[in-house]
């Protein structure tokens, strides 16, 4: 006989088949604290996809409500799409002009293609800027007031930099109010002068820029003549006009400093000095300035006796300790302007196989052997005590370890300790005087490869002492996340290689593959995510070398 009872549903058992009891009660309790019970969920997805939704309607013709004209081209769009991405359409159509209830509006002083290619931006965020567009798109940016598109313009042609069009480029920038994109124009064409006096922008320069460019004291040139053989191939341009600004122009050239004999064979026997009584003038202070005793010579204070002083050249290159064979404490220092070696301060101990970096006006010393034992210790010196000093130390003992700077923080990465590699990563804040360890690599590197570009640090193979190989893997270093991640891996192991920045690009220079040192050199592309070999090698293979960037000699 059956039950009318309708069975229960079997409910959930463990493994051995005993039933689960469920409790009765809410899982949140009624009464508690309001804001212990919402959850709060952000999909980071959702506006892509909103937006690429709208592109799709817009591509249709669907929902739109306004159609943007300039030339022949006309596109439809959505007002409050438009409005929500450009300062400019939101106030044209919040406003109280006409344009707010038109449904045809024309935009004046920007060509179709461009405002085409500036309204797909506003839907889908993605734009090319080439050469052929960018002197077009930048305006038309600035006027929709798309500030990411311009500033996108700007960071192409800061990249286009070159002495053929710094000059043109820097124009460009003082025309449309692009204040960094001109301080970077004007400072290449004064490190780059010698090549830019040799161009037609520079020939075309007005009176006015010639004597803003020639008399600033960072131009970047060997000697004067450089800056003599500029004023005169200026004149010669068109000379029928510009004679009569020669002695204007000669008032920033720093005869002076210019040799006895060159003095002597070539501008006094220049036709255009000889025929302009100030130049002559200019010419006769100078030869006077050579008559003078030494101490006598740095009296004189005026324009055309002070040296120039150019930002990028260093004025000394400091080797601090080494082995040799054994670790050393000595010290030597090069001055670039004296072409002479000299002995300073040693450090307070022996140390090879330490990081090196200059920092806020001091050098540092950072870990490495001292013939013994793996150091912790820090010494930093200052140039004009001529005098090192031992900071605060390191949380763990580092040698053939990465050492750079970034953000104002002394970042030391991975090394050896005496037993293994290291994946531990410290900062040091000179403002504290205190180490801290932040996010750890993902992998062990000693004898790694460091260097910074836009902002992140990079970590560039090594040896992780686990596996007994070099490695190929890099990784990235963002200190407003505190995260490392994995990049694109180089062509080949690297340990021990030599790596700087140049232009936005990390290039890495030779190291031990495992088997041998390598003659090549490969350079990474942050944005594009990828390594590139250069065509040629060094002439020699090597590792652990010692890489810096300085301007080509003039």
């Amino acid at each position: 006989m059956h039950s009318s009872a309708a069975a229960a549903p079997a409910g959930p058992r463990t493994m051995d088949g005993e039933s689960i009891k469920l409790s009765s009660q809410p899982l949140v309790q009624a009464g508690g604290d309001e804001k212990n019970q919402r959850t709060i969920t952000v999909n980071s997805a959702h506006m892509g996809k909103a937006f690429k939704v709208m592109n799709e309607l817009r591509s249709k013709q669907l929902l739109c409500d306004v159609m943007i004209v300039a030339e022949d081209v006309e596109i439809e769009a959505h007002r409050v799409v438009l409005a929500a991405c450009s300062p400019y359409f939101c106030a044209m159509f919040t406003g109280d002009m006409s344009e707010s209830k038109a449904k045809k509006i024309e935009i004046k002083d920007v060509d179709g293609r461009t405002l085409n290619k500036l309204i797909d931006y506003i839907y889908t965020a993605e734009i090319e800027v080439t050469e052929e567009n960018v002197q077009v798109l930048l305006p038309a940016a600035s006027l929709l007031q798309l500030m990411d598109v311009r500033q996108n313009c700007c960071d192409f042609l800061q990249s286009q930099l070159h002495p053929t069009n710094c000059l043109g480029i820097r124009a460009f920038a003082d025309v449309h109010t692009c204040t960094d994109l001109l301080q970077q124009a004007n400072a290449y064409a004064e490190q780059h002068f010698p090549e830019v006096m040799l161009g037609e922008e520079f020939l075309s320069l007005s009176l006015d820029q010639v004597c803003s460019l020639i008399s600033s004291d960072k131009l970047t040139v060997s000697s004067e003549e450089k800056v003599f053989e500029a004023v005169i191939s200026w004149i010669n341009y068109e000379k029928e006009t510009r004679l009569e600004h020669m002695a204007k122009l000669m008032e920033h050239v720093r005869l002076p400093l210019l040799p006895r004999d060159y003095l002597v064979q070539t501008v006094e026997e220049e036709a255009l000095i000889k025929n302009n009584n100030t130049c002559k003038d200019f010419l006769i202070e100078a030869m006077k300035y050579h008559l003078l005793p030494q101490d006598q010579r740095l009296l004189i204070k005026n324009p055309r006796t002070k040296p120039r002083t150019p930002v990028s050249l260093p004025k000394v290159m400091i080797v601090v300790g080494g082995q040799a064979p054994k670790a050393i404490r000595s010290v030597e220092c090069y001055d670039f302007e004296e072409d002479r070696w000299d002995q300073i301060a040693e450090l307070p101990s022996r140390r090879c196989r330490a990081g090196v970096v200059f920092m806020a006006g001091h050098v540092y010393a950072v870990g490495g052997f001292n013939g013994s034992l793996r150091v912790r210790t820090v010494d930093v010196y200052d140039g004009v005590k001529d005098q090192w000093t031992s900071i605060a130390s390191m949380q763990e003992r580092r040698s053939t370890l990465g050492a750079a700077v970034l953000n104002d923080l002394l970042y030391a990465v991975g090394g050896f300790d005496g037993s293994t590699g290291l994946a531990s990563v410290e900062a040091y804040s000179y403002k504290t005087n205190e180490w801290f360890f932040v996010a750890p690599m993902n992998t062990r590197r000693s004898s790694v490869g460091v260097g910074v570009v836009e902002g992140k640090l990079y970590a560039v193979g090594g040896y992780d002492g686990a596996s007994r190989q070099c490695l190929s893997t890099v990784e990235q270093y963002n200190p407003a996340t505190n995260e490392w991640t994995y990049v694109a891996d180089m062509s080949t192991r690297r340990s021990g290689a030599g790596v700087c920045a140049v232009n936005g690009l990390l290039y890495v220079v030779g190291g031990d593959d495992g088997s041998c040192n390598l003659a090549s050199v490969e350079y990474y592309n942050p944005i594009t995510d990828k390594w590139t070999l250069l065509p040629t090698n060094m002439s020699t293979g090597r590792s652990y070398a010692g890489v810096a960037v300085i301007h080509k000699p003039l």
